[in-house]
């Protein structure tokens, strides 16, 4: 892999339970906040699970109307417009964009928009739209939404983006489970270095859930259902022995990259530099984590991005709360960085926000960028007890000053999907100097 171009992340948006803006996400997590709580809109009558991560209440409206004046006219206006007739989870990846755009500086920057990717991270992404209008088909055909077959497209969120900042260069989706937003960025970063592109956007799209969705996964046994229904901030709690499986989540994220040079040359801030991204698979599509899978991809990262393990500081673990997951997760780290898996700072941000599935791993670098130039970590809460197989530092309950220069960020998904991604803490000082140019 050509090493040329380093690339930059310049701009963030973030929209959770805990919080749509950055600095309300980071305080959140810090302060071990839970964003679950029984689903709200969403029927569960029928569904053995009824706790999530609800978003279904957010005031998109509200949001649009702070955004005016604070981005150019005609872009609020296609997003008022846009966002008003577009399904719920659409509307939100366009704010999101729109919020990633504006952090990264690029209204006016003068950046030609044959030369901006837009990439969503996910899959089947509006499965709680497609489902209401089944429902609707059933009982008067006439009355669905017309527009199903192209709005319930995945592709329309990439062309939504796309329609409101004029982004003229490659737009698409992808789709790699609970690996889709690593995915997505690995794919960002080709863009940019194999392909011509300036910007590339990844924007981590919130999966609306469908009842069906979560009753099929709680008939798998994936997601916890049996002993939190009265106690929902209870429910998500990796590294716990009463671990009883992952809890489905809203949740969106924007990743903003650059070349590293480009950037500097334009004076944007740079709040980490991903070092290197790599994914593999299992070769087994049942969601049955691999040991195997997961320390090989670390191994090779970090040998491609010449990075030893030694250098590393903090793992932003994957860590969904399943019995079998979580550990398969420790045993790998303890594999790949021996002695010094003892040294590390280790945290699960789905012990607050739950998982937001396809955009998990971009809601979580989010939150890993936050906390490393934050020089401090979140806890990992609902640890009462913990397993006693993972004895390593998983801030367990609480939040602990750590100095990060290098993060792994973990993401693993259904299908033996595997995603690692290195990022760096870059300092200020760095930024003043000349040669950071280069």
């Amino acid at each position: 892999m050509s090493k040329a171009k380093r690339i930059a992340i310049t701009g963030m948006a973030i929209n959770t339970p805990l919080g749509d803006t950055l600095d309300g996400y980071l305080e959140a997590l810090l302060a071990g906040r839970s964003a679950l709580s029984r689903w709200k809109a969403l029927d569960v009558s029928r569904c053995y699970s009824k706790v999530g991560a609800d978003l279904s209440d957010y005031d998109t409206q509200a949001k649009i109307a702070s955004l005016e004046g604070r981005v150019p006219a005609a872009v609020h206006g296609k997003l008022r417009r846009l966002v008003k007739r577009a399904p719920w989870s659409t509307g939100l990846s366009m704010l999101l964009a729109v919020e990633g755009f504006r952090d990264a500086d690029l209204f006016g920057a003068g950046i030609d928009p044959t030369r901006i990717a837009a990439i969503v991270a996910g899959h089947n992404i509006s499965f709680n739209y497609q489902y209401e209008n089944r429902l609707q088909y059933a009982e008067e055909p006439d009355y669905m939404d017309s527009l199903l077959a192209l709005t319930g497209l995945d592709t329309d969120h990439a062309g939504s983006i796309s329609e409101t900042l004029n982004i003229q260069g490659p737009i698409y989706t992808v789709g790699a489970a609970c690996a889709s937003g690593s995915t997505a960025a690995r794919l960002a970063m080709d863009e940019i270095r194999y392909h011509g592109v300036d910007v590339a956007m990844i924007v981590g799209a919130v999966l609306d859930f469908s009842p069906v969705e979560l009753h099929a996964m709680a008939l798998m046994g994936a997601i916890s259902y049996q002993n939190f229904h009265d106690t929902p901030i209870k429910a998500s709690r990796p590294f716990d022995t009463r671990r009883e499986g992952f809890v489905p989540a809203h949740g969106g994220a924007t990743l903003v990259l650059e070349e590293w040079g480009a950037a500097r040359r334009r004076g944007a801030k740079i709040y980490a530099e991903i070092v290197g991204i790599e994914s593999n698979s299992d070769a087994n599509h049942l969601p049955q984590p691999s040991e195997d899978g997961q320390s090989r991809l670390m191994t090779r990262l970090l040998s491609d991005c010449d990075i030893r393990p030694e250098q590393v500081d903090y793992v932003n673990a994957h860590a969904t709360s399943t019995p079998l997951g979580d550990l398969t997760e420790i045993r790998s780290l303890k594999r790949v960085f021996g002695k010094h898996a003892y040294k590390l700072k280790i945290n699960a941000t789905k012990s607050m926000l739950g998982h937001t599935c396809w955009a998990a791993p971009t809601v979580e670098t989010v939150a890993a960028v936050l906390q490393m130039n934050a020089g401090r970590l979140h806890p990992s809460i609902n640890i009462d007890e913990m397993d006693p197989e993972i004895d390593l530092d998983v801030c367990a309950n609480r939040s602990v000053e750590h100095s990060v220069r290098y993060c792994l960020k973990n993401s693993f998904g259904f299908g033996g999907i595997n995603s690692c991604s290195l990022l760096r803490r870059v300092d200020p000082e760095e930024l003043q100097q000349v040669g950071g140019a280069q």
